[in-house]
C-alpha cells in the first residue's frame, strides 16, 4: 500500500492533469478533503470550479453524485423521499444523492435557503434525519460546493450557519496567459476529464486520514492559532467573528499541510498559509466596513500582521 505522502502526491498530480495553474488551490482542496472538512469554491463562471470538483471525484474510486442546484430544487431532491409500495402496503425510503462519498453541490447559491439548509445536518454530523428516522452517512463524506459571487443575479446568499460548515472557501481566479494557451491546447481535441482515471482507493484515503492524528502541534502553535481566530471576534466593524469550529478546521488542515510537506509537526507557516481560506468566509462585516473597502480577507491579513509569530 502507498504511503500517505505518496497517496497525496499521486492524487495531486492526477488532478493537475486537468486543472492548469492551480497548484495552491489543489493543495488546499486536498487538505480539507483529508481532514474531514468540506470546501466551497467561489468564483466567477468559467474558471474551472466544477471541473476541479469532478477531477477530484474521478481520481478516487468512490461513489460520486452531482446535484445541480436550481431555484425549484426541493430538500427531498437531495435527501430522498418515502414512496408508498402498493404491493407491500408500506412506505419505502428511496435515498437521495446525499448518500454518497463525494457530493458536488453545483451552484449551491442558486437554490432557496430552505433547500440549502438540507445539507446542514449532513455536513455537521454526517447523518440525515428524515421522518423521525436517522440515517448515517458513509465514513467518507465530502461536500464540494461551487457558487458564483453573491452579487450575481438569481443567487441566494448562504446563511452564516451554512458557511461555518465549510472548512475552507477557495477561489481559483484567472490563470496566466501562458497557462490559458496550454488549456486551449489541452482541449483542442477533447476535454482532459475524459481521460482521467481513478488513481487511489478508499483504503489509501483512510491511511492518510489516520496519519494526520500523528502530526504534532505544539502548545505554542495552538495558542497562536486560537489567538488568530479569537481576534476576529474583537475587530471593529465585524458583526460575527469566526467560531471555535474554525479553530478545529485550521488545526486539522494545518496538520494535513504538514503531512504533505513531509513533516511530522505543524509550523507557523502552515497556519498562515491556511488562515484566510479557513477564516475569511466565516466573518460577517457591517455595511460601514464594506463601504470603506474592507474585505474579510484583508481583515484576516491585518490580524496576522499584528499578532506575534511563535518561534
Amino acid at each position: 500500500m502507498m504511503s500517505p505522502i505518496e497517496t497525496y502526491q499521486i492524487l495531486f498530480a492526477n488532478i493537475e492533469k486537468v486543472i492548469q495553474g492551480q497548484s495552491r488551490t489543489i493543495r488546499h482542496l486536498l487538505a480539507a478533503f483529508f481532514s474531514d472538512g468540506h470546501v466551497l469554491l467561489e468564483d466567477v463562471p468559467g474558471t474551472g470550479k466544477t471541473t476541479m470538483a469532478k477531477a477530484l471525484a474521478k481520481s478516487i474510486n468512490a461513489d460520486f453524485q452531482r446535484i445541480q442546484f436550481t431555484p425549484d430544487l426541493l430538500p427531498t431532491d437531495i435527501l430522498g423521499v418515502s414512496i408508498f409500495n402498493q404491493q407491500s402496503q408500506v412506505f419505502e425510503f428511496h435515498q437521495g444523492p446525499i448518500f454518497s462519498n463525494i457530493l458536488l453541490a453545483d451552484e449551491i447559491n442558486r437554490a432557496s435557503p430552505r433547500t440549502q439548509s438540507a445539507l446542514l445536518e449532513a455536513m455537521g454530523e454526517r447523518q440525515v434525519s428524515i421522518e423521525r428516522q436517522i440515517y448515517p452517512l458513509d465514513k467518507l463524506f465530502f461536500v464540494i460546493a461551487t457558487q458564483n459571487p453573491v452579487e450575481y443575479h438569481g443567487t441566494y446568499p448562504l446563511p452564516e450557519a451554512q458557511m461555518d460548515r465549510f472548512s475552507m472557501r477557495l477561489s481559483l481566479g484567472y490563470v496566466s496567459e501562458t497557462e490559458e494557451i496550454d488549456i486551449l491546447d489541452q482541449q483542442n481535441h477533447q476535454h482532459p476529464l475524459l481521460n482521467i482515471q481513478a488513481c487511489v482507493d478508499m483504503d489509501s484515503i483512510q491511511v492518510v486520514k489516520d496519519a494526520l492524528s500523528n502530526i504534532q502541534i505544539s502548545p505554542e502553535i495552538k495558542q497562536y492559532l486560537v489567538t488568530l481566530v479569537r481576534a476576529t471576534r474583537e475587530i471593529e466593524g465585524v458583526n460575527n467573528g469566526a467560531s471555535p469550529r474554525a479553530s478545529i478546521a485550521m488545526m486539522k488542515s494545518a496538520q494535513a499541510l504538514a503531512l504533505f510537506d513531509g513533516l511530522d509537526f505543524v509550523t507557523p507557516d502552515h497556519i498562515q498559509e491556511i488562515a484566510i481560506p479557513v477564516i475569511a468566509h466565516r466573518i460577517a462585516v457591517n455595511s460601514a466596513s464594506r463601504f470603506s473597502g474592507k474585505t474579510t480577507e484583508s481583515i484576516v491579513d491585518d490580524i496576522m500582521s499584528d499578532i506575534a509569530v511563535p518561534v
